[in-house]
Formats: C-alpha cells, structure tokens, sequence
C-alpha cells in the first residue's frame, strides 16, 4: 500500500448476500486539531494523579517519579511518530485493527483491536467508580447505604446511582453526535488544565524542598524502571487520536495528526512533572503512602486550608468526566470498526442516519459500563493492569504493521524501535522474576477476557435468518 493514499471506502457487511459491499463513509466530519488534541489528552488524563499518586511515589520517590515517567514519555515518541504517519494514510476508526488488516491475518486483527478495547473501555467503568470515591470525600453521606461487598469492599448506593447517571449522560451525549462529544472534550481540558494551574501555583508558594528528600524510594535506577514500567497506563491515549481519523472536517491537514499526537504526550509529561513535584513540594512525600488521595491531602497539609481541596477534588471530577467521555468516543470507534469488519457482531458498525455515530456501538459501550460498574474498585483494578498490557500489544501490533508497509530509514528505525520497547514493556509485566510483574488475579483476568473474545469472535457469523458463512 502507499502511504498517504487514504483508502476512499470502507466495507460494510450485508446480511442479505453474505458479500462485503463498498459503502462511504457516513461517520460526521467535524473535527479539528484541537478536538484531536482534547481527544488524546481526554483519554491520558483521567483521575489516576489523584488517586494513585502515593503509589507513584512509593515506586519512585520524586525524582525517580519525574525521570520515571520522562524516559517512558521519550521512549514513546517514536511509536507516537509511527501513529502519527499511519493515521495520515490510513484514516480508519478502528487504527490498529486497520493496520494490522494489512498485512496479517484476521485472527490477529481481532486479538490486537479486543486487547486495545479493553485498555479503553476500562476507564470508563474506572472512573464513573471514582466519581463516587471523590464525591463521597466532599459529601460522607453518600457512605451511608452500604449494598454489598465484594472482595471485602463496600459497594454503596449513592455511589452506584452517581455513576449510573454519568454513564447514561456521556452515552447519551456521544450517541447524539461526536460535535457535542468533541465541545464537551475541549471544555473540560481546558477548564481541567485551569485548575491545575491555580492549585499548583498556590502550592508552590507554601511547602519546603526538604520534603522532596529522599529524592528516591529504592535505588535510582529500580525507582525509575518501577515507575517507567507503568508508563503505558499513565500516557496511553495518545494513539487515541486515530479513532476520530474519520471523522476529521473536510479542511483537515492529515500532518496535523502527528501534531496532534505530540502535544498529547508532552502535556501529559508537563501535567504529570507539575503534579509530581508539587505534591512532594507540598508535603514528605513517605506521609502520603497510606492516603486515599494523597493529592489533595498534601496541598491541603502544605495551605491549613480547605478550599484547596475543594479545587483539588472539582478538578479531578473535572478530568474524569474528561477521560470518560474520551474513552466512550475511543472504545466505541473501536467497536465500531471491528463490527464493520464482521470481528464482531456486525451490527456494532452500523451509524446512526440522523446524528452520523456509531449508535449501536455507544450503547454497547454504556451497557458494558453499566455493568462494570456493579463490580466496584476491587474487581476493575487487576484489569487495569490487563488492559496496560494490552495497549503495549496494540502499539507493538502498529509499530510492526509500519513496517511492513517499507516506510523510510527513519520510519522503520521508529518501528524497530517501538517493536523492542513494547515487548520489555509486556515482558516486564508477565515475567515472574521482575518486580511490578501480574499476580495471580491478573491472570485470571486476562483468562476470562481472553475467553470472553473467543466466544465472541466464534459466534460472530451468527446473523438470524442467515446460515453460518
């Protein structure tokens, strides 16, 4: 295939002749480099500075964090640069099922486009369970109707009705078009970011560099590979930036991809430096290991003040609206694009007449998220980790089909690069001998979403009224 020719029409599957029949297009083209940016940003940043900032640091320590996640955000740029070429010339929903497609087989499409719907999906069950976590810390009534608790967690009432009615607005306001999505986006990052700046200044004038000491938590060179070794979870979101390629305005640049896609990830390297140094400014960044949200509780120690707080905690409320209505557009486009291909039920592609979305894909992701939501923290968090594996395949799965499409010395350095990144990057989370590797239920995890996508992926022909193809 020759890069920078965009393929002029996707296949669709009919259910009456049992062909694929070339259809345009028919997604909404709306967005701009700014969307793409707000999309990005939307799916990195979520509310994980928040609530896992003292695990962070228990990794790392404050320079080990900071070096950390900076080698980790270099490390990721030339698989940001294979992106950014890819989604210029293959602007495809469904990204790495599309490149992919190219040049292996179908089964290998399929493993690649389930294991990045899931790093997707998750946040968003994710986060609509810590909406209820950071407004029962402003509001402890919300604590009050315990329903059941599953591995030794409470599963409150207030929390569940909370998240149940995030998860219908963002399903609804994503199933009425993605330009109301897109003005959603752009409002709260940049409100988000506001936010940030105003409690990280006001942070900054209180505190003591003494609190930074020790500057690591184990020996240098272990703090920062602890901490790099979840870099794909804390600036994975970047690539996300291609599940909106068809959906681009007409006046689009296809460059502005890769431009997109680079401003994702240095402001999520600059976000997450601001945030790092500010709490252990802030406060002895070994007090923090024990908080729930050790964020808000350093600035709080540092300004013998409660409104810090407040804004702390409106802001991370802020990101993960953000983040989930970022992964609603991500995870549905991927559902989307693997139905159209029939890796799915092929009614996952179909879009909307009116409001040009993939309807029946939103939905499908609402529904999932609905449900996730019942399982509280305890049984999302080991498939997290799952899911960051599964964003390392989905890069390494890109990285290797930009190779085969013979690009230039610098494009196949990138993508030999990307290849060899990516597996330390899984090989360090499944091999028993590395610290930080899965424990016994993220296998059980992987196993039981693993079996989930072969049920799915075996029944996948079975339309009613037709016969298995």
């Amino acid at each position: 295939m020759q890069i920078g020719v965009a393929p002029t029409s996707k296949a669709v599957y009919n259910p009456r002749n049992h062909n694929r029949v070339p259809r345009m297009t028919t997604l909404a083209r709306k967005l701009n480099l700014v969307d793409y940016f707000a999309l990005g940003f939307g799916v990195m940043v979520g509310t994980a500075w928040l609530v896992v900032m003292g695990d962070l640091l228990e990794r790392g320590g404050p320079l080990g964090a900071m070096l950390g996640i900076t080698f980790g955000a270099l490390t990721l740029l030339p698989i940001g640069y294979v992106y950014g070429q890819l989604v210029k010339a293959i602007p495809d929903a469904g990204g790495e099922v599309a490149y992919t497609a190219l040049f292996f087989p179908k089964s290998v499409s399929f493993l690649t486009g389930w294991l990045m719907l899931l790093s997707y999906f998750l946040t968003c069950p994710f986060e609509a369970v810590a909406a209820g976590k950071i407004a029962a810390y402003i509001f402890p009534s919300m604590d009050s109707v315990e329903m059941y608790r599953l591995e030794g967690r409470p599963i409150y009432l207030g929390h569940v009705i909370l998240a149940l009615t995030i998860t219908v607005l963002l399903t609804w306001l994503n199933y009425r078009g993605i330009q109301a999505s897109a003005r959603f986006l752009k409002w709260t990052t940049f409100t988000f970011l506001g936010c940030v700046v105003i409690f990280a200044a006001a942070g900054f004038g209180h505190g003591s560099l003494s609190n930074f000491r020790p500057m690591f938590a184990h020996a240098p060179l272990i703090s920062i590979f602890l901490v790099w070794q979840i870099t794909p979870w804390l600036l994975s979101g970047f690539e996300s930036v291609g599940k909106g390629a068809e959906e681009a305005s007409p006046d689009f640049q296809g460059k502005n991809f890769s431009v997109a896609i680079l401003m994702t990830i240095i402001v999520g390297l600059l976000f997450f430096w601001v945030v790092i140094a500010g709490v252990a400014y802030a406060a002895p960044w070994q007090s923090l290991a024990n908080e729930k949200f050790s964020t808000a509780i350093a600035f709080e120690r540092a300004l013998h003040a409660r409104w810090i707080v407040d804004l702390i905690m409106g802001a991370a409320f802020i990101a993960l609206l953000k983040a989930f209505n970022g992964n609603v557009v991500a995870s549905s486009r991927m559902l989307y694009s693997m139905g159209r291909r029939n890796l799915l039920d092929h009614r996952l592609g179909r879009v909307h007449a009116i409001n040009q979305t993939p309807s029946v894909a939103v939905i499908s992701v609402g529904v999932a998220t609905a449900i996730a939501v019942l399982l509280g923290e305890a049984l999302l968090v080991p498939v997290l980790e799952v899911g960051a594996v599964g964003c390392a395949i989905g890069w390494m799965a890109t990285c290797a089909s930009y190779f085969c499409m013979k690009p230039s010395f610098l494009g196949r350095a990138a993508a030999i690069f990307g290849v060899l990144l990516t597996s330390a990057m899984i090989l360090a989370k499944v091999m028993p001998f590395v610290p930080g590797h899965f424990s016994r239920p993220e296998w059980i995890a992987m196993a039981i979403y693993g079996f989930l996508g072969y049920l799915l992926w075996t029944r996948r022909h079975e339309i009613p009224g037709t016969r298995r193809q």
